[in-house]
């Protein structure tokens, strides 16, 4: 409890100093009118001193005096400033000064971000430095060009480098300024001359190009067709032929406009590498860009539990009664080793020749009995290895601690989009997969077994991994007390309907409209990936961060969906199909644009885990059941029900069982988890899924023309062309919101011109052509 006070005390502390350094939106207004007005004057005032500083000597030398009339156009005080600026600072260029502070001010009153003026200040005064050491050089002739500093500065160098040294000097920072800041170099340089030279080459060609005035001769219609003028004609067959050379140009002229094609795809395809060349990829941490991650020391350390204690003479007991057991049924041994886990020992052995595997499997009870535990398995044969093994709960078992599993360098050097750190296998080793290439999980396990402990695991593995910006949760949770404790991160982590208080569902009703709004979010983003010619989330993402999509266009920035729902077994007894349809079809589609499944349930029974979703769910994770049957149900093999319990796990992603002691996560441990994250600057809201009315909401929309949308004719030819009515479809194509592309939708079928909503398939679309409709909206207006 002391540390957490610790950590609450610092996130306040933090808390209160970003306040006090944050200006309010009228304190902004305040500063940058100053600013601009003050950089006003200061540029009055220079202007004027550079006309008038011989007559104002008097003011400058006497000090200040109501008697004495100043010629400077801020009088007195602009004599002053000039005075001060101009001649013992940088001479003219102190111009640039004033410039700056005006600029400063426009960015603060019109709350500009303020990433930019760094840059203009720092170039800004190295600009007005060299200016002022340049005009250093004609100080012979005014020494007010270049001011008391710059004077100092080029006397300086001259005394150590000679007039030589400080010219070289100069013109090195010249450049420096050039390529640097302007981005001028000497390839562009040559580049832009070529292209100037040519233009002028053209030019001069087309101005030279003599004009064939017989071209279009006259011809005197009221002559007799004898006596016209004919002569410049050729005969009809002589034109035919010019027409058809003339159909297919020379050689030399395609191979141009070929080659001028090819360039113009470059241009294109370069200019994504320009921008980022310029501004650099796009960062979508960019907007919590101070965000931190969980530290290490907000999850427990359990230090008296962290190494794994090996008791020789248990090992020693357990081979004895294994082997003396077999021996008992004639069963000869040839090898035996053990390998100590966390919570399990695994008892390799190689049998004799001529030892039926089969023989050894069926004495599993027996052996159980003679080592007087629970748990016992074995694995017949091990696969890859050539050994049978029996598994052993230990007398004394470890606790794997989340810390150590976050911890140990095979999670932190992951190379995984979604890495979940699970817990630690037999053999003591850190057990992490990627759940992108799962790509969905099935959970089961009977009540205290360690499920939700187990969700907890994979949640918090995800927060100490990814940004927010790179993932979003949608947490179902029938039991409503699991997962509210992750209602502290809504504004970082979560995603909900748009019109959803609570970013956690508890109710049946808005489960389904959320796994129904989820279906709506990957059909957009499969036509995001077919406009933008890629395959799966991260090349799109990646394409995206080169600057290669136009978000003018539609295209966004992805994060992963990962959709946990807690207690399946209940959504499937009171909604059925609504909820299986759309699991089903996500579970066989989403994979590819980053939306992932993890649905867990203490009842796996073939009428909670259908075989739909068993084959669209080829990771599995099985807690201790109560059943052959279920753990049959859920991994297609018997073995969760000998597990002991108490986070004791099997996971399979299709191939071999794996056993896992999975990482212990306290609730004190999430809830400090979501406080730390939870008190750091957020978004605006929690990442909006698209809105989704259901079937028995209709449309509450009259067919009144006169509150129809302006783009209503527009969004129908869009429907009709493609005979899809899409709410995303209009989004795309007439770049609309979420809200106004729906109540369009709504309006085009109270007009009916497509079909009612049909769940997560698209509308039918009622009219065939667009001839029709042009024709359905003239009967309509006449009407």
């Amino acid at each position: 409890m002391a540390r957490k006070k610790k950590s609450n005390g610092k996130s306040s502390i933090k808390t209160r100093k970003k306040i006090s350094l944050k200006l309010s939106k009228q304190q902004k207004i305040v500063l940058g009118s100053f600013l601009i007005l003050f950089g006003i004057a200061l540029l009055f005032s220079f202007v004027s001193y550079v006309f008038t500083w011989q007559a104002d000597q008097s003011i400058l030398t006497e000090g200040v005096s109501r008697n004495l009339e100043s010629n400077n156009w801020l009088s007195t005080f602009g004599a002053h400033l000039g005075h001060f600026f101009i001649y013992n600072g940088f001479g003219i260029s102190s111009l640039i000064f004033a410039f700056l502070l005006t600029l400063t001010g426009v960015y603060y009153f019109f709350d500009f971000t303020k990433r930019q003026l760094f840059k203009f200040w720092f170039w800004g005064c190295l600009v007005m430095i060299w200016v002022s050491v340049f005009f250093a050089f004609f100080s012979s002739i005014n020494k007010l060009y270049s001011g008391t500093i710059g004077y100092e500065i080029n006397d300086l160098l001259q005394d150590y480098l000679g007039f030589i040294g400080t010219i070289l000097v100069m013109v090195f920072l010249l450049i420096v300024y050039f390529v640097i800041r302007l981005n001028i170099t000497p390839d562009k340089v040559g580049a832009s001359f070529k292209r100037t030279k040519k233009d002028i080459a053209a030019d001069f060609v087309s101005d030279e190009t003599p004009i064939n005035e017989e071209t279009s001769p006259e011809i005197d219609l009221s002559k007799p067709s004898e006596e016209r003028n004919t002569d410049s004609f050729p005969p009809l067959e002589e034109i035919t032929l010019k027409k058809e050379k003339q159909i297919s140009p020379p050689e030399e002229e395609v191979t141009m406009e070929i080659k001028q094609a090819v360039e113009e795809e470059v241009v294109e395809k370069n200019l994504s590498d320009k921008i980022v060349s310029k501004y650099g990829e796009f960062d979508p941490t960019l907007e919590l860009s101070k965000y931190k991650f969980p530290t290490i020391d907000l999850l427990n350390d359990y230090a008296s539990n962290t190494g794994i204690t090996i008791n020789q003479e248990e090992l020693e007991e357990n081979k004895n009664k294994i082997v003396s057991t077999l021996n008992n049924y004639k069963i000869g041994i040839a090898t035996i080793k053990a390998t100590v886990g966390p919570t399990v020992t695994l008892y390799e052995i190689v049998p004799e020749a001529g030892i039926r595997i089969s023989k050894i499997k069926n004495l599993e009870d027996d052996i159980a009995l003679s080592l007087s535990a629970l748990g016992i398995r074995i694995i017949a044969p091990i696969p890859g290895r050539g050994t049978i093994g029996i598994e052993v709960p230990n007398k004394n078992p470890s606790i794997v601690s989340m810390r150590s599993v976050i911890a140990s360098p095979k999670f932190q050097n992951a190379e995984m989009e979604l890495p979940i750190a699970f817990g630690k296998t037999i053999s003591n080793e850190t057990f992490v997969v990627d759940l992108a290439k799962m790509p969905h999980l099935l959970m089961a396990g009977a009540t205290g077994q360690g499920k939700s402990v187990g969700l907890n695991a994979i949640l918090t593995s995800l927060l100490y991994k990814k940004h927010p910006a790179e993932v979003k949760f949608v947490l179902v949770d029938p039991k409503k007390v699991e997962l509210t404790l992750f209602n502290k991160i809504e504004r970082h982590y979560l995603a909900k309907l748009p019109d959803s208080e609570e970013a956690i569902i508890t109710d049946t009703t808005k489960v389904v409209n959320t796994l129904n709004s989820m279906c709506i979010e990957m059909d957009t983003r499969y036509d995001l990936l077919k406009d933008a010619m890629v395959r799966n989330i991260k090349e799109y993402n990646t394409k995206f961060k080169a600057r290669k999509l136009n978000p003018n266009d539609g295209h966004r920035f992805l994060p992963y969906i990962v959709l946990v729902i807690d207690e399946f077994a209940d959504l499937i007894m009171t909604a059925g199909k609504e909820v299986e349809t759309p699991i089903a079809r996500m579970a066989q589609l989403a994979r590819a644009i980053g939306i992932h499944l993890i649905v867990a349930t203490q009842r796996p029974s073939v009428n909670v885990i259908t075989g739909i979703i068993k084959a669209n769910f080829p990771a599995r994770a099985a807690f201790r059941v109560t059943s052959k049957i279920d753990s049959r149900t859920i991994l297609d093999s018997s073995g969760a029900d000998q597990l002991i319990g108490r986070g004791d796990m099997l996971y399979t992603q299709g191939n071999e069982l794996i056993r896992i002691q999975c990482a212990f996560v306290d609730t004190p441990e999430v809830a400090d988890i979501t406080d730390f994250i939870g008190s750091q600057r957020a978004y605006p809201d929690a990442y909006l899924l698209p809105e989704y009315v259901s079937e028995e909401g209709g449309t509450a929309l009259d067919n009144d023309i006169n509150e129809r949308d302006k783009l209503f004719r527009d969004a129908a030819e869009v429907l009709v062309i493609a005979q899809q009515g899409s709410t995303s479809l209009l989004q795309r194509k007439l770049k609309l919101g979420y809200n106004r592309a729906g109540r369009i939708i709504d309006q085009l079928e109270a007009a009916g011109i497509v079909g009612p909503f049909e769940g997560s398939k698209a509308r039918q679309v009622l009219v065939p052509t667009l001839e029709a409709l042009n024709q359905f909206l003239e009967n309509e207006g006449n009407d």
